[in-house]
Formats: structure tokens, sequence, C-alpha cells
């Protein structure tokens, strides 16, 4: 199997479709090769399984290509895009192009991850278009991945490669699309659910909820700190942009503690979760800290505001771990 080699002069966002480990390696390793033969920094965001693989494959080139765990940068998918900025960020230059592979969708991902995942792969579109020249792949693993995964891949990348062929997908929805307010349902909770509704001179009482609701549920003293850190972070934004008021809800699922907040105020940027803030004091970055604290951010846009789910797992997630070289 080859990869083709068109001439990169944008931002080229393209789904690889293969079946079993044979098919991917046959397609990533040509397209590392060709990347690192011409001079390009290539970032690999993948398993440690499939890294292993991999480095064996490439051999001494593989000392030539930067490796990422996905299961560390993408354990919360609204990491993803701020690992592939600074990427991009760190090695763009007149005339270089950059190559990276990025596998954030897998079999055992739980059903609110899924959904995430597939809000992120538009996005990409959405924070690189336009931006500097740079290919990136996305694998599909078609035989574990249900069809309906699947579609919507075809749907959030512009071109598709499905044994050897590229070509541009037909049901790609677009860039501006790809950035429309996100409204998908969220699944309702089954348990009963701690609610308060708050303004400024409520949030001691919020954080005080979220502490109390954290230590009923096990979480280690300094997860249930970042929650109430983030949650306040959230909590705040409502009243700041939601209308001066919010409701949070408070429940466990069979894995985490989740907190929702809803208010009246419209989410209008997509990116602002995934965006660095500035050194600027006045710089928004609730939403950032939200999702570098939590082991989730789920945000929706609904015809009557905005509501924010942050899950903190049981047991914790890891951060961003780059996989060294080899030498």
């Amino acid at each position: 199997m080859s990869m083709p080699a068109p001439r990169i002069a944008a931002f080229r966002h393209e789904a690889l479709l293969y079946v079993g480990w044979q098919e991917f390696i046959a397609a990533t390793v040509p397209f590392i090769r060709d990347g690192v033969k011409a001079g390009e920094p290539v970032l690999v965001v993948e398993s440690e399984e499939k890294i292993e693989m991999l480095r064996v494959a490439l051999g001494a080139e593989a000392g030539e290509v930067l490796f990422a765990d996905m299961a560390q940068v993408g354990a919360n998918p609204a990491r993803i895009i701020p690992a592939w900025r600074e990427f991009v960020a760190r090695h763009a230059a007149p005339g270089r192009r950059m190559r990276g592979i990025g596998e954030p969708i897998w079999k055992e991902r739980s059903s609110d991850e899924l959904v995430e995942c597939q809000r992120h792969e538009s996005l990409l579109n959405v924070a690189f278009g336009g931006g500097e020249p740079w290919w990136l792949l996305c694998p599909y693993d078609v035989q574990k991945l249900d069809e309906a995964v699947i579609t919507e891949a075809k749907r959030s990348h512009e071109f598709v490669t499905d044994r050897g062929t590229a070509r541009r997908s037909d049901a790609f929805r677009g860039l501006e699309a790809s950035g429309a307010p996100f409204d998908v349902q969220l699944p309702q909770p089954e348990n009963a659910a701690s609610r308060l509704v708050f303004s400024a001179a409520d949030l001691d009482s919020v954080r005080a909820l979220v502490a109390q609701e954290a230590r009923t549920a096990g979480l280690k003293a300094s997860r249930a700190a970042e929650l109430v850190i983030a949650v306040n972070e959230v909590a705040t934004n409502s009243i700041r942009h939601g209308g001066g008021r919010g409701t949070l809800r408070i429940w466990n699922d069979d894995s985490a503690l989740v907190c929702e907040i809803r208010d009246h105020g419209r989410f209008d940027k997509p990116l602002a979760d995934r965006e660095r803030p500035s050194t600027d004091s006045a710089s928004p970055r609730g939403l950032w800290l939200a999702n570098h604290l939590c082991d989730l951010v789920q945000i929706r846009t609904l015809a009557v505001g905005t509501v924010v789910r942050l899950r903190m797992n049981r047991l914790p997630s890891s951060h961003l771990r780059v996989v060294p070289n080899r030498h």
C-alpha cells in the first residue's frame, strides 16, 4: 500500500481507513519516511503498542520522528489540539511543511469520550484551516469500529484514504459547519443529583457542595481540590457571561463524579476551551483550566443556553507524556 504525495500548501486533514496492523504499518511507514526524507518534522501520537511497531518498522529512521502516547495526550480529547498547536508553532518555518499521525478513536473509548473525540476531529479543521501547511493523517480501524464512526470520520475529514486510494470526501461537512454550535444530546443521570441555583454571592456554596460531594464519592483530596477549582471557574464564567446566574447539578455514575453547570449564555467560540490563555490576567482561562484538571469536559450549545459537564474519574487519568526516542 502506498500513500499519495500531494503538494501540501495548506492544512490537509485526512482519514486513513485500515484493517489490522499490517494495513496500518503499510500505510503509515511510507507516510513517515516520505516526511523524514523531505526534511519535514513528523509527530506521531498513537498507542504505545503502535509506537513500538512503528519504531521497529522504521529502524534507524525512528530517531528522526517525535512520538507521544495518545492514551496520555488524548485522555481528555480537548487536550489534543493544544498538543498539535504546540508542535506546529515549534516547527513552522517559511517553506517548511510538517506531518502528523494521530489516532484519537479506538474501540475501548467510552460513549462520552467517543462523542468528544468526534467533535475534536471536526474542530481540527477550524483550528488549522487556513494556517500553516501540514498534513495530519488520522487512522481508523474499520474492523473494530462501528460503521457509524467511520461515516462520521468521512464528514470530519476533507480527504479519505481507503485501501491505498486517496480522494476528497463527498461527505465532508466543510469548515464553517465544523465549528458550528454543538448540540448533541447529553444522557441524563441515572442516579439522584444534588442541585444548587447560584449567583455571584453563592460561589462559596458552589465550592462547598462540590467538595462535599467529592469526599462522599471517595475522590482523593488532590483530585477533589482540582474539581472544586474547575467547577468554580466554569460557574464564574456563567456569572460573567451567562446572565449572572446558573444551575449546578452533581451526581455519581459508574466511574466518575459528574458536575454539570447550565446557564442562559451563548457559547459561540468553538475553540475557547482549547486555546492556551495569554499571560494577560484578563485573558479567559476557565474552560482551558477545566480541561486540564478534569478527565472529560462536555460543552453543549442549546437554544436555551449553555451546558458544561465536568467528569472526574475515581481513578486518575494521566497527563501528557512524550515517549522518548530510542537510539
